[in-house]
Order: C-alpha cells, then structure tokens, then sequence
C-alpha cells in the first residue's frame, strides 16, 4: 500500500502525537508498505528528509511558542495538494485537525482518497498551556471539541487510542462515521524490565539504593506537575531518602524548577531535560514507581513504556488513564489535583516490596497487550477494509 501520514506534530517534537505517528510510519514501512509523512519543517523552509525506511516531506513553518520544539504551518493547503497528487496515496492517515491535517482532509475528500484520522489530543492539551483564556477555557473547550467532531466526521474511519476516548469523545452517539478503539502501542523489544546500564546512575545524579519516583513525559502545564511536586514533599515527609526524576522538557520547566527549590528539594530532584532514545529506555528502568498526574490523556504513551519496564504506576482518574493505571491491579487511582492521595499511594508502593512486585508483574501483563505489532496490524486492516470498499 501507499500510505500518506498527515501530522501537525511529528519527530524530532516530543509528545504523544509525534512519538506515535513516527512509530506509526517507521512499522509499516517495515511491513514493506510505501509511507510518506507531511509535517512541518523544523528550519520554517520546504524539505524532504529520510527517517530510515521512509519519507518526510517538510512544508513551510514558523515557530508556535506554547509548546517546546513545535512548529506550524499556517497555510500549507497548496503544498499538501501537491505532495498528495504527486505521491497518489492508496490511503491517507490524519494524526491531527490543524493546517496539515485540515488541508490532507480537504484533498484526501475532494480526490476520493479513503481516510482513517486519529484523534489524539483533549482541548485541555492546549488551553491548560494558554493561562490568559483560563476565564473562558469552559466555553473554548465546547467550541474545541464541537469543531473536533465536525472535523473527523469528514473522514472514512475515525480511531482513537482507548475506549475511554470514543466514549468522552462520542457522548451523545451523534457521529455516524465509523469508529474503533486502535491503541497507540509501544514497542516491547524495547522497553523490557531489568536493570539500567552501568553509569546511568552517574550520568544523571541519581542515587542507587534510594526509592525513585519517576516521570516521563513534557513539562507542560496540561500536565499538572505542580502536584506531583508537592505530593513528592509529602512522600518526603516520611521517607526522606526518596529521590524524584524528571525527564523531559516543557513551557512550565522553569516553574517546576522554582518550586522545587522554594520547597527545599533541590537535592532530591534530578530534572533531566530532553534524553536520547537509548536513555529514554534506560531511564524507565531506574524507577521505583511511577507517577501521571495529568487528567488530560487520552492514553499516554510514557505510562505505557514505563509499565512495559516493569514499574507500578499511581495515577490520576481521569481521561483514559484507568485503562492503563487499574486500581489495585497494576497501581493506585487517584482524584485529580489531590496530592495526598497521590503521594499516599506513592507512599504504599514504596513501603511495600510484595506489593511492588505484584504490581509491576500486572504493569507487565497490561502492557503486553498494547504491543505496536498489533496495533500496526490492526491499521493495516482498517485500511485495506476502506481500499476495498
């Protein structure tokens, strides 16, 4: 198959949407399909790169200062004509609804071109990072997710990470379009359960014989940091050898940094920045327990990674997260914002070694159903489906 992968927010951008939609194409071009990727530059000039086994075609960007690393093109309409005529794709797959994805639906429509578009993001993704609309967040988060509907019913076949998502997505059953449940997967020959590599501990500051809290993830505002911060002063409290990780970047990395040193932390938090791949895996590994505080995911790819190595995770309940963070199976639930409870649960992992290890053999179990073979199995059968009818 010709395969066309339309995504505003793609690789070297880390967040969920990139991370898969490079994922997405690195495995079906391995499974001998033809694939190529709109996305934005990331010099604001058009290009073409290669990404190992297939195409990126760049098309003209500024820089969108909300989100680290993120470049947009405002009116690329006449470029994705172009690149969609002149490759003729079989199929086109829209990661997103903004000026790419919009303009992919557009001439993926107006040629007959069959389209499957995945809904990645909440409105809260964008307007928690937007602080001078937060008095009317409420009525732009209704006018986000009404646009959101109108937007995927235009395509063939709309999928979504989990369930979760259809339902918070699809409320009053008002989108006729098909519509599945396709996890965003993870690869597990890479994230495995072990022991990081000699020299990890070092190169990061981190101790070897302490409890680790972890994250992984942007340092974003949607995430909802600030709590994890202040449940990990709680953890402190009680066992003040305990040490948290950081890992990755953000718009709101600086006001995490700040309060960690106005609590007095600043010996027990390591903040990494943006990592290699290579010690992304490693990084995963160092964990005692892992921890999501953000109520706006509709899967999230760094609990599931972090699961696949191994970890027990405590969670907020909200979004899609209670797929992954099962109460009492796999972790601890939490209510959103409330860091007592979060560092309560973060408290018992800790505490309780059987317990631990209870939980991290059902993080495995859970996460072994999420393998990227499948979910690239199950695309490459939805796509077939639309090619032939």
């Amino acid at each position: 198959m010709k395969i066309l992968i339309a995504s505003d927010l793609h690789y070297p951008t880390i967040n969920g949407v990139a991370t898969f939609s490079r994922n997405l194409a690195r495995g079906l071009a391995a499974r001998g399909h033809e694939v190529l990727v709109i996305a934005p530059s990331q010099t604001g000039k058009r290009c073409k790169e290669v990404d190992g086994n297939h195409v990126i075609v760049r098309t003209a960007s500024v820089p969108f200062p909300f989100y680290q690393n993120f470049r947009i093109s405002l009116n690329p309409a006449r470029e994705v004509k172009k690149i969609i005529e002149d490759f003729d794709p079989d199929v086109i797959h829209i990661q997103m609804l903004m000026w790419i994805g919009q303009a992919a639906m557009r001439y993926g429509n107006k040629y007959g071109i069959p389209i499957v578009s995945t809904n990645h993001a909440m409105p809260e993704n964008l307007m928690d990072n937007l602080k001078l609309l937060a008095p009317v967040s409420r009525p732009i988060n209704y006018i986000l997710t009404a646009y959101g509907a109108r937007f995927h019913s235009k395509s063939d076949f709309i999928t979504m990470p989990t369930q979760a998502a259809i339902d918070m997505f699809n409320a009053g059953d008002k989108i006729v379009v098909p519509m599945a449940p396709v996890s965003n997967g993870i690869d597990l020959e890479r994230f495995t359960p072990g022991k990081a590599e000699d020299g990890l501990y070092e190169r990061y500051g981190l101790p070897r014989h302490a409890p680790i809290v972890s994250y992984i993830g942007r340092l974003d505002a949607e995430k909802h940091l600030p709590v994890l911060v202040r449940a990990f002063l709680r953890v402190q409290s009680t066992h003040p050898e305990a040490h948290l990780l950081v890992v990755g970047d953000g718009t709101d990395a600086a006001h995490l940094k700040s309060l960690v040193h106005e609590f007095g932390l600043q010996h027990s938090v390591t903040f990494t920045g943006r990592v290699s791949d290579e010690d992304l895996v490693q990084l995963h590994k160092v964990g005692t327990v892992f921890c999501m505080p953000s109520p706006a995911e509709l899967q999230s790819i760094a609990t599931l990674e972090a699961m696949a190595s191994g970890q027990p995770v405590v969670a907020v309940d909200a979004g899609a997260l209670k797929e992954l963070c099962q109460h009492r199976r796999n972790g601890f639930l939490c209510q959103q914002d409330d860091d007592e409870q979060i560092a309560d649960g973060l408290s018992r992992v800790i505490d309780d070694s059987a317990l631990r290890a209870e939980f991290a053999k059902e993080s495995l179990a859970i996460a072994k159903t999420h393998d990227i073979r499948t979910t690239l199995e199950r695309f490459e059968s939805i796509y077939t489906s639309l090619i032939n009818d």
